[in-house]
Formats: C-alpha cells, structure tokens, sequence
C-alpha cells in the first residue's frame, strides 16, 4: 500500500473521506481543493450553513409557536451580524477539525485548482502531481441562469444573509428552494415560491409532504403550483416578475428571488479530455457502481457523476472507491441511501417509496402510523406527523419508510438498518421502544400493519 501514490481531486466529505480512509489504508495521498480549508461545499457554502441557519429559523418558529402553550418571548431581536458570525464559527471550527486530521493521518493537503495534464498527472498553480490513481470529487454548483442580475442569487450566496429582502421569490419548489424559502421566512420575509411541478418536492412521496405543505402554507406568503416565470425586468431596486399559471400571467414586485432549480456537475476546464473519463449528455462523470470511469487510473464520486447530489452518499462511494483500488472486493449497488428535507417538519425516507414500489409491480403493504396518535408528539405540539412503513407482502420484509415530522432526519436511521439488514414487520413490532418517543411511532407503524397498534383503531390486514 505504501507504493500507491493516491491523488484525491475534491476536499468535499467525499474527497476528504477517501484521502483518509486511502491514509489509514497505508496510502501516499494527496488532496487538492481550490479552497483554503478541506470540506468544500457541503462544509462551506452548502450542508452546514444551510442547518445553522434553519436551526436559528426552528427555533424562532418555535418561540412563536409556545405562545398557544402559555409561553410568550415577545418579538425576536435579529443580529445578521452576530448570526453571521455564529455561522462562520462553526464552519471555521469544522475546517480546522478537518485540516488537523490531514496532518495527524499525513495527508499533503494542497489548496488550488487541480487540471489533469494527463490520465497520470494532475496541475497545480505550475506544479506537477503524479499518481497512480486518482479519485475525483469535484462535487457540484448551483445553476443560475440569472448570472447578470444582482437580485437573482443561488443558494451560495443566501447563506451569507447579506440582507433579509421584505418580498423574496423562491423559483423552485425542491429541497433547497423550501430550506432557504424557510428561513427568509422565520427571518422576517414575505416568501413566494412557484413550482412548475403540480406539487412540491416533486418526486417525494405526497404522504409524506402534506404535513408539510399544511404547515408552510401558513408561513409563505404564497405557495404556487403549476407555475413559471415567464419573463422579468429591473424596476429600480426591484424585479418585476410575469408568473405564468394555467390561470394565465400574473405581474408581481419583489426585493429578490431565489434561484433554486438544480445543480450542475463541476467538470469544466478539468483538463478532462486530457484523460480517458467520458460524460454524460448533462455533462456528468460516467462511473460504475465501483466508482471506476472509462480511465483505469481514474474513479470518480459525489456530485459530479449524478445520481442522488447527498453528501453521504459520496462518503460512501469514496470509500468503495478506496476499497477497490486496495484491491478489495467492494460494490455500491444496492445500497439503502436515505434523504432527508431540513425543513419544519422535516422529511425523511430511505429505500422504496410507495410509488416506486407501484411501478415496479411489488406486492406491498403500506402502514401508517399519524403522529396525531403519539403521545411525545403531542407534548411536543407537533402532531402533524406521520410514519409509514412499505412493506413486501409476502415476505413482510420492510423494503421502505418514510417520516415526516421533527427530527425526522434522525428517526430514519432506524429505518435504514431495517432495510439494510433485511428486517421484517414483525422484527420492528417486537423491539421494545421506549415511551413517550417520537421513536415509537416506528414500533406502532410496524403494529398497524398486523392490526395491533396499541394507539390507533386499525383493522388486521387481510
């Protein structure tokens, strides 16, 4: 292992994930990120700022909410500047975590663009790096079609609150769109959101977003479906905006928009065609699922082959990656990946959903388990939840779940190890929760399916 010579291209948590592992493998590693730090978007323009800032937005929501429970705050004070710095705190405690473990695992930690000056070497500001293989990991960036209008920003650049704008239009009814549209709201924005899909999260199981939307619609000042934006100009300081529905077009002023309508692969002036790498029609890294391209000395993981844009999902792959240039035998299919929507309610799945499950012709049950019926819940206010269970019929294996509701993202933790480990209903309904949990309704969903949940009237399946 001491002879291969690994060059990692990304200091993402895929990058920087298979520097290290390569590193306790007994690896020369290099990782070359063109930012100062390792932990590139997810940990400086992505994942972590974005969680800061819809904690700090739950938080005030929640602040709003207790005065039905007796509890009034009053108003909340904001600080965008301390806000600001509590979120860089964090980033900058996180990087500098990441750059200790380079030294301590003795990664050489390189800051600039990498290009590939062929399918063995990689450039660096006029320097040359050689390797036997290299992983790449150069992740993704918004798209942003509105490049010339100041009003218009992408994601990146509403981490930085520069400003809380009185009316912000979020174009874009997926994950980002609602995170972001969510704490412009708690931040004191009038939110629109227009989706050209007929409903949000296009692709999310409905059951699980209704709770959802329910809840938002009170907190946006407007959600609309079936929508585009047809044309816009500069009105002073403003954008006037033609919104295009099948009611027909609507004018509206607002203070910015939100562009967030996708991502696109970090692939250009790679020096790619200098290597043996091929793309896909969008412009994506064609990898197999042990992450190899067409170029035997090149894998690529994350973003920039597509597929579920999920910082754990390229941690994983990076370390098949690793793995497989080890010499070990290692695989990436048939992984259980979950997702998760930070918003409030949260929303989380893993495995089949109800849909696809359809489509596929799978005999399957569905349990459901509403969180109306829970009483930690309850105590929490947030009985608008929900957790449902996909089940194979015939075996009762557990093939997929779904949870809306808060802390969702943590709950589908156990849902994962179900379905990776090939557990049953019955596994599910015998292990002991403990109560009053938001956990137990994993417990009660898997009870509805033999028509024995203690808290809810379900009859057994037949």
């Amino acid at each position: 292992m001491n002879e291969i010579k690994l060059v990692v291209l990304g200091g993402g948590p895929g990058g920087y994930a298979a520097a290290f592992l390569a590193a306790d493998r007994g690896m020369d590693v290099t990782l070359i990120d063109d930012g100062n730090k390792p932990g590139g978007v997810c940990l400086h323009r992505g994942c972590i700022p974005s969680k800061v800032l819809l904690h700090i937005a739950h938080l005030i929501n929640d602040t709003r909410e207790a005065k039905a429970w007796g509890v009034d705050f009053g108003d909340p004070k904001l600080d965008l500047d301390g806000i600001r710095k509590w979120k860089n705190q964090i980033i900058n405690k996180m990087a500098m975590g990441l750059t200790q473990l380079c030294k301590q695992r003795k990664v050489k930690f390189v800051s600039g663009k990498g290009v590939f000056k062929s399918s063995n070497t990689v450039e660096v500001d006029g320097k040359t790096y050689s390797f036997d293989h290299c992983i790449l990991a150069t992740g993704s960036r918004p798209t942003q079609p509105f490049q010339n209008n100041s009003n218009f920003v992408d994601s990146t650049r509403a981490l930085e609150i520069e400003n809380i704008p009185n009316r912000l239009l979020v174009i874009g009814g997926g994950y980002i769109g609602l995170e972001m549209g969510s704490v412009y709201a708690a931040l004191g924005s009038q939110v629109t959101v227009t989706e050209m899909m007929d409903g949000l999260l296009p692709g999310v199981d409905r059951d699980l977003v209704r709770p959802l939307q329910n809840k938002i619609k009170n907190q946006f000042e407007a959600i609309l479906l079936n929508t585009r934006m047809a044309d816009m100009k500069e009105k002073g300081s403003q954008i006037e905006v033609a919104l295009e529905s099948q009611n027909g077009t609507e004018q509206k002023v607002f203070d910015q928009a939100l562009v967030a309508i996708g991502r696109k692969p970090n692939t250009e002036n790679l020096g790619l065609e200098n290597t043996k790498i091929k793309l896909d029609e969008n412009g994506f890294v064609m990898a197999d699922s042990q992450q190899k391209t067409a170029d035997p000395s090149i894998s690529a993981i994350g973003d920039v082959i597509g597929g579920a844009m999920l910082a754990h999902k390229a941690s994983n792959e990076a370390k098949v990656a690793v793995e497989v240039i080890a010499g070990e035998v290692a695989d990436f299919k048939d992984r259980v990946i979950p997702a998760v929507v930070f918003t409030d309610p949260e929303i989380a799945w893993a495995g089949l959903t109800e849909t696809e499950a359809q489509n596929q012709d799978r005999n399957v049950s569905i349990a459901k388990f509403p969180w109306g019926a829970s009483g930690r819940a309850q105590t929490l206010g947030r009985g608008e939840g929900l957790t449902k269970l996909i089940i194979d019929t015939d075996s009762e294996k557990i093939v997929g779940v779904g949870i809306t509701g808060t802390g969702a993202g943590e709950l589908i933790a156990e849902g994962v190890l179900a379905i990776e480990t090939g557990a049953k209903a019955k596994d599910l309904a015998l292990s002991i929760h403990p109560h009053p949990t938001l956990s137990e309704t994993m417990m009660e969903a898997a009870e509805v399916f033999y028509g024995e949940a203690t808290h809810i009237l379900k009859r057994k399946r037949i």
